[in-house]
């Protein structure tokens, strides 16, 4: 109970100075009772209401006092661990109440408050680690992507060369052909021609997207390595939680970013400038590598489309032009023929015409004349006894001759320029034929040489 004065009588005896100094004593003693009860609220409210009452502080981070007894057995008995390092002095902090001096529990509490803050702090570092993990895994696996696709590149560019490679054999394959008739330019050349600068043109693209590519694996691996630097600086306080708890945030994971995460990045929280640099740098640049491998497979498809565009441009120009040549061979090998057969029949005639001309000449001796062809003959001379009876018969004979050899010398000629057709002819037959088997043989080439192996197998189809 609280003290309180007596009043005195109202009859005074002793004197008003001893009376006085008395009085003064005792207020003295009543005020610094009033102040070494100030400490207690209980005493104080029951002082003031003269009931029992309950102080709850309405901070989260103060100590709760309930009931009017002890104070240091309340602050022992209710203990509050704290959320924040403002909370590891309860004491210093503003309450209803004012605590003079630290509980007896001061340094457990301190310890707890120290261990809350350390846990709560690696928890947020364990998640944070998760995330750069996730990433590096994100980076890992697009490195992957990218390296298949760097690999069709490589298989794109020997494809290319082997075309390039087949498409010089054609040229200089072609370049075997009868070196009279056969060696003119023609479209198949022409068209071997833009084959060529058309693969050169594919080469020059696919080796600029390869040397892009090879600069966008070094720059994932690069943040790859960052990522796992600063998941392993990350770690460096996450010793003692299990394992366990973390085995879903290793760096193959790829879940969803937690949503508790710290957005705002802080130089000595869980969330520091560097882990955003890096997140930021390695996002950017797997989207980065996104749009390459989306822009390589594109390329890919168009360079394959022009390849075979090309390829089956020059293969049926060269088979358009072995169709024409067996047409022409063809041709040649009928008129040929008819002319061989004209030849046998001008020979013929020749012969018969030289046989003619040789009748009408007669024998070369006079004594091998028959007496039936004599000029002289019995009835001719018995026919010229009388006048005016000349025969035409020696100048039918003179005309005859003259007539046959003009024949026979026309013929020869004509025999001769039948004969000369002919071997031109033959020769020009001969040229077809060698000029169709070296297309042939450039044909069958350039279909055995491709290299279906340096394709992927979906993009081999529909080669030829």
């Amino acid at each position: 109970m609280p003290v309180q004065s007596v009043p005195l009588a109202s009859v005074t005896i002793g004197p008003q100075s001893w009376r006085d100094d008395t009085m003064h004593s005792i207020r003295r003693a009543e005020h610094l009772v009033r102040q070494t009860h100030a400490g207690r609220p209980g005493s104080i409210s029951r002082a003031r209401s003269c009931s029992a009452t309950a102080l709850t502080p309405r901070r989260t981070d103060t100590i709760e006092v309930v009931g009017g007894g002890d104070t240091h057995d309340a602050l022992c008995k209710n203990k509050v661990r704290p959320q924040n390092t403002g909370t590891m002095f309860p004491y210093a902090t503003t309450t209803t109440f004012v605590v003079p001096f630290p509980p007896p529990c001061f340094r457990e509490q301190c310890a707890e408050a120290s261990v809350g803050v350390a846990r709560e702090y690696m928890r947020r570092v364990r998640e944070m680690e998760g995330e750069i993990r996730r990433q590096a895994g994100r980076v890992a696996h697009e490195c992957i992507k990218l390296e298949r696709e760097r690999g069709l590149l490589e298989r794109m560019l020997r494809s290319l060369r082997c075309e390039t490679l087949i498409n010089k054999k054609s040229v200089e394959g072609r370049t075997i052909r009868p070196a009279t008739t056969e060696t003119g330019r023609d479209g198949a050349d022409h068209l071997l021609e833009c084959e060529k600068r058309e693969l050169t043109e594919l080469k020059q693209e696919l080796e600029s997207t390869l040397r892009s590519t090879l600069a966008q694996l070094q720059t994932l691996g690069q943040c790859s390595r960052q990522l796992l630097d600063c998941a392993s600086e990350r770690a460096r306080v996450l010793e003692l939680l299990p394992h366990t708890g973390s085995g879903s945030l290793s760096a193959g994971g790829r879940g969803t970013p937690s949503q508790g995460l710290i957005k705002l990045p802080e130089p000595i929280g869980p969330f520091t400038p560097e882990c955003k640099q890096v997140l930021e740098s390695s996002t950017l640049a797997v989207n980065q590598s996104q749009l390459l491998r989306e822009n390589i497979r594109q390329m890919i498809g168009n360079a394959i489309a022009r390849q075979k565009a090309a390829h089956r441009t020059v293969n049926d120009a060269l088979v358009k032009k072995i169709a024409e040549t067996v047409t022409l061979k063809q041709n040649l090998t009928t008129m040929s023929a008819a002319t061989r057969q004209a030849i046998f029949r001008k020979q013929r005639q020749l012969n018969c015409i030289r046989h003619s001309h040789d009748r009408a000449l007669g024998p070369e001796y006079s004594g091998d004349i028959l007496s039936r062809e004599k000029l002289n003959r019995p009835i001719v001379k018995v026919y010229h006894r009388h006048p005016g009876t000349q025969l035409p018969e020696a100048a039918h004979l003179i005309q005859g001759s003259s007539v046959l050899r003009h024949c026979l010398l026309s013929s020869e000629e004509e025999l001769s320029r039948l004969q000369g057709t002919c071997l031109q002819l033959v020769a020009n037959l001969h040229g077809k034929r060698a000029a169709e088997q070296v297309d042939s043989a450039v044909v069958r080439l350039r279909r055995q040489l491709v290299d279906r192996r340096a394709m992927p197998t979906f993009l081999q189809q529909g080669l030829y």
